[in-house]
């Protein structure tokens, strides 16, 4: 779920970066007291995914801005289908455009190459997982994005899940010991994923006890190999330059979890585009 308060200081802050002391354009161009109506069409095929906070960055510049809406998030578009329609004054409309789109055009993105992913391991059994590697303040309308083209989130923060990767091994001096300072220090109601790179550890992950293996940038030969040395005592994801072109052949190594850092670090931005009807 978006978080409201979040979401409106978010926006706020973008409506100040770019309207800032105002649109010297549109006061110029129109008086303030034409109204008329816009519509948001897609310009390309996609998930549509961030429908109220494109909606919310109109209204909080305008409360008086309305709309008549024609898809919901996670709804499959198409070229030349209308999203939505705005109505009010045609001076708020064209201020706040670019800002409205901006989240819009993002979140499309993301949602749509999400679901590229999905369908793309279709079958397999596995789950796309998004990573941290998000818009620095844009972390939750980013993985909401991830969840509405059925993308499963992975830990949010530092704060809630323990991932031991190869730089928290090297300083504690191995898995081993890793694993056994966090059984001691962290919150035990927490699963504890290590990160491993070889199958020397995977099997000291295994002796570990710990809840989940991630294989880092394995191939799938090596994949399936720790696939079956696993065998079903722990989840397995599998992550590291995970690509469309790879992923079904990672998923097919029989691993449950793939994690994608471009679902949120490179999604093309959706084409959408503004109308003055």
């Amino acid at each position: 779920m978006l978080q409201k308060r979040i979401i409106r200081r978010l926006i706020q802050s973008a409506i100040e970066e770019d309207v800032g002391s105002g649109d010297i354009t549109t006061s110029a161009v129109l008086t303030g007291n034409e109204t008329g109506r816009a519509q948001a069409i897609a310009r390309g095929d996609m998930v549509a995914a961030g429908m109220d906070v494109f909606k919310e960055v109109f209204v909080s510049y305008d409360g008086d801005i309305r709309f008549r809406d024609n898809v919901e998030d996670g709804a499959l578009v198409k070229s030349g289908d209308i999203l939505t329609e705005i109505s009010g004054k045609l001076g708020s409309i064209l201020t706040a455009e670019r800002v409205a789109l901006n989240f819009l055009q993002r979140l499309c993105g993301i949602a749509t190459l999400t679901r590229r992913y999905v369908d793309e391991v279709g079958g397999t059994g596995a789950k796309i997982l998004d990573t941290r590697k998000t818009t620095p303040c844009l972390r939750m309308l980013e993985k909401y994005a991830v969840a509405i083209g059925g993308g499963v989130n992975h830990r949010f923060g530092l704060y809630d899940g323990i991932l031991i990767k190869d730089n928290h091994i090297d300083a504690a001096g191995g898995i081993s010991a890793a694993v056994d300072r966090i059984s001691r220090g962290a919150p035990h109601a927490l699963k504890v994923e290590v990160e491993v790179k070889n199958l020397r550890e995977v099997e000291e992950a295994l002796s570990a006890g710990v809840d989940i293996i991630m294989l880092d940038n394995m191939g799938s030969g090596e994949m399936k190999e720790a696939v079956s040395l696993i065998s079903g005592r722990t989840l397995i994801e599998a992550s590291g330059n995970v690509t469309l072109s790879s992923v079904r052949e990672i998923a097919e190594t029989g691993v449950d979890l793939i994690s994608v850092g471009a679902l949120t670090h490179s999604p093309p931005a959706s084409d959408i585009s503004l109308r003055v009807a």
